[in-house]
């Protein structure tokens, strides 16, 4: 019979389905996700699995096995390409057509990319999945000159961490301070504190393109300032809703694009 399809496998998607069970609902659970993985915490990647000292299996939110003990059909690996909210089903990317009595979409958010001439090259790094942080930890043992941007919470966690494995540091903002929104005391403490260590900063900051060097490495131009080497880029300039390519739009939800 229909029963719930949540679209997402994101930590939210995957207590949702155990909220579900938890409540004594006994009818099918679809639970559908891109990634090649079970729902998992986001916080720890930049943090005890990026340095090594949490294993994947820890930052999963449930073990694998619960999944099928509760009767969730967990599909990884699999996108939602249409919504038909008339006939009540969701159609995926391998052509299967789920049919759903209720329908949850819990997709999360994706990174905010900047639209830039090079944005795109080997060596740029965003974060938000398994996959992203893996891609960086395997760049970090050769990547001494690291740029970051972006001048929130998640740049400058990235900084200390990047400093710490002995890179040089560039933070670029296109703001005139770190951590904006946060108490000034706050911010004016971490400025100094990471001016200390050694990590330069570029404030108000209008860069204009990426190029690739001869070398292989990176080169950050700016429209007021002089470039920037770096063996690796990393864009930590926040968040959107991750909701592209599910038909949303010809399906009647209405989008907030804002976040």
């Amino acid at each position: 019979m229909a029963g719930i399809v949540i679209i997402g496998a994101g930590q939210g998607a995957g207590q949702a389905a155990a909220s579900l069970r938890q409540a004594k609902y006994e009818g099918d659970i679809t639970l559908i996700g891109d990634e090649a993985y079970p729902p998992y915490q986001r916080p720890p990647l930049s943090k005890a699995y990026l340095s090594g000292e949490l294993p994947i299996e820890r930052v999963y939110v449930r073990a694998e096995k619960f999944y099928t003990d509760k009767n969730i059909d967990l599909k990884t690996n699999t996108r939602v390409e249409s919504i038909d909210p008339q006939g009540k089903s969701v159609t995926t990317d391998s052509g299967e057509t789920i049919v759903y009595e209720k329908l949850l979409i819990a997709t999360g958010s994706r990174p905010r990319k900047l639209s830039i001439a090079g944005s795109d090259l080997q060596g740029i790094h965003y974060l938000r999945t398994i996959s992203d942080v893996d891609a960086i930890r395997d760049s970090m043992s050769t990547a001494k000159n690291i740029v970051i941007v972006g001048g929130g919470y998640i740049a400058n966690e990235f900084a200390g961490i990047f400093h710490q494995f002995g890179s040089h540091v560039t933070m670029v903002n296109r703001g005139g301070t770190l951590l904006r929104g946060y108490d000034e005391t706050v911010r004016d403490r971490l400025l100094q504190i990471s001016m200390m260590k050694g990590i330069n900063f570029r404030f108000n900051a209008k860069m204009e393109k990426i190029e690739k060097n001869g070398d292989g490495t990176l080169c950050v131009r700016f429209a007021d300032g002089d470039p920037v080497a770096a063996d690796l880029v990393l864009f930590a300039t926040g968040r959107r809703p991750h909701t592209e390519g599910l038909g949303l739009e010809t399906a009647g939800v209405e989008l907030n694009e804002k976040g």
